[in-house]
């Protein structure tokens, strides 16, 4: 087990460091660190914040029952108990909690009534991730995440917080690895920094009408806690009131627009300013980021089993892409909670990128950018027939409910019809032609996606599995998926619809000797190979 979990009384117990004398006991215990005991200031000034927050309102409501004064020594009254109170609780967990980098294990004793023992082994961990937000980073701070990239609820320690020196000090030990690089012309040390001239591609992702949408949202919701949304609405109205509905549509809509590429540019500067990729002694990525609140994300190239190039079709159309780490040890926990925490490269000219990815895996021509075979027009067909058929069902829907219910929906119906058959045809079309597979040196590559356009450049010796996927429909058209089976990334990469014998084929080149036994038994039998 690379992690375990005890908890016990710890009545009496004077902490996982104590002794009682000189000997073998006191050099234990003086291997044992606490965290930095400014996180009680820290929690004291956080809470004062959300106190301030929530006092101003509070005394407001409270005046025009008790009056002002009454009000205002409640107010602070609770304040000073709320924060009195988080001080407390800080300063017990901060009394209560120990850790320690010992030869072979990581180990962390914490709690007041129970005292909870975790500990991971040393030859185990994989990744020492530190974060501080803007308070953090004034009182010179950050937070440790120390995880083993198990999918375990004891598979992390968090040390928070500790100095930001003793949190580079965890970071160097943690992962100190004996150097498995290729020795060669590739370079050591900053592989990208940020241009900032990266950030036009903010507002053409899909961040920013998703940002404006939330804008929206979050009027009308403020609006209705203080039951004023029926006069907003109305101060809007009153705003177009003599306007015709299309040009309405049409400001509202520019306002979203404008208001989500605002939010998409404030996103992209907070999480990307002094952003650097460097690759450190003894094969390790570090990337650092961030304006208010900084990250660094190191990842071992020992666990690195390629790149994935993604293009969103936004940022596509002009000519960028970002890339993303497929490497093992990486956990879901960590993946819903840092959403990009396995990017090493936002969004940037395509050119740029496969640089990029081409110096991460110590290739002179990266693989994401190989010539791939391309797949049979039957893909092609399948991609307009969904498409069309995305499209003619809600048409239908508002028809046939215009044709009982307003002639408005017929409109609707139309409108729809006229705007999604010639996107859906588009989008159909350009998913075909991103369609891909190939194998490029030791990487397998494959490419997919209109929407998010993939291209996964996949480590032939991460390959663990292959399977073969063909529906009743795909076996009529000659077509199948092959799907590549890994330990890393999101577990499997898939050429969609590839021509069954040609798919077939590169899956037994990719991977000598793990595919040919399935292949030799439908020979045998003489039947052709349905996937099962």
């Amino acid at each position: 087990m690379s992690s375990q979990a005890a908890v016990s009384p710890a009545a009496g117990a004077d902490g996982p460091g104590s002794a009682d004398g000189p000997g073998p006991a006191a050099a234990e215990a003086a291997d044992w660190r606490r965290l930095d005991r400014r996180t009680v200031l820290a929690s004291a000034l956080l809470t004062a914040g959300v106190a301030v927050g929530a006092a101003v309102p509070a005394a407001l409501g409270l005046s025009g029952r008790f009056g002002f004064g009454t009000a205002v020594a409640w107010v602070l009254s609770g304040a000073i108990v709320l924060i009195g109170g988080a001080a407390a609780g800080d300063w017990v967990r901060w009394r209560r909690t120990r850790y320690r980098i010992g030869a072979e294990r990581v180990e962390l004793h914490t709690g007041l009534l129970l005292l909870k023992k975790r500990s991971l082994a040393r030859e185990r961990v994989r990744s020492v991730d530190l974060t501080a937000h803007p308070l953090q980073r004034v009182l010179g701070l950050v937070t440790v995440r120390i995880g083993t990239g198990e999918h375990s609820g004891d598979s992390t320690l968090e040390l928070d917080p500790v100095s930001r020196a003793e949190g580079e000090r965890l970071r160097r030990a943690l992962l100190e690895r004996t150097s498995t690089a290729t020795a060669g012309t590739h370079r050591e040390g900053e592989l990208a920094a940020l241009d900032p001239r990266w950030i036009r591609y903010a507002p053409v992702s899909f961040v920013a009408p998703a940002l404006g949408g939330a804008a929206v949202g979050a009027v009308m919701q403020v609006s209705d806690w203080f039951g004023a949304q029926g006069k907003v609405i109305g101060w809007v109205g009153d705003r177009f009131r003599d306007t015709a509905l299309p040009t309405v549509i049409l400001v509202l809509v520019a306002a979203v627009v404008a208001a989500g590429v605002v939010g998409a540019l404030g996103l992209w500067v907070e999480m990307w300013w002094n952003y650097r990729l460097e690759r450190e002694p003894g094969g390790t990525l570090r990337i650092r980021r961030g304006l208010l609140t900084s990250r660094s994300v190191s990842i071992e190239e020992r666990r690195l089993r390629g790149v994935d190039l993604v293009e969103p079709l936004g940022v596509r159309l002009f000519g960028a892409a970002r890339v993303d780490a497929i490497t093992t040890g990486l956990a879901k926990d960590d993946e819903e909670q840092h959403g990009d925490h396995n990017t090493l490269l936002p969004a940037a000219p395509r050119p740029f990128a496969d640089t990029v990815a081409a110096a991460v895996l110590r290739e002179t021509v990266s693989p994401t950018g190989a010539a791939l075979t391309g797949h049979p027009l039957a893909a092609r067909g399948r991609r307009v027939r969904r498409s069309l058929g995305a499209v003619a069902v809600p048409v239908a829907v508002l028809a046939v409910t215009g044709l009982l219910l307003t002639p408005v929906l017929l409109w609707t119906a139309l409108g729809c019809a006229v705007v999604g058959l010639p996107v859906g045809l588009f989008l159909a079309r350009d998913a075909y032609r991103g369609l891909g597979h190939g194998l490029s040196g030791d990487y397998l590559v494959v490419r997919s996606g209109t929407v998010r356009r993939s291209t996964a450049a996949l480590e032939r010796a991460g390959v663990i599995g292959w399977t073969v996927r063909q529906t009743y429909f795909q076996r009529r058209a000659g077509v199948l998926d092959i799907i590549a089976t890994t330990a890393a990334g999101s577990g499997a990469y898939t050429a969609h619809d590839a021509d069954a014998d040609e798919g077939l084929a590169f899956a037994a080149r990719a991977v000598p000797d793990l595919l040919e036994p399935f292949l030799e038994r439908a020979a045998e039998t003489d039947r052709p190979f349905d996937g099962g």
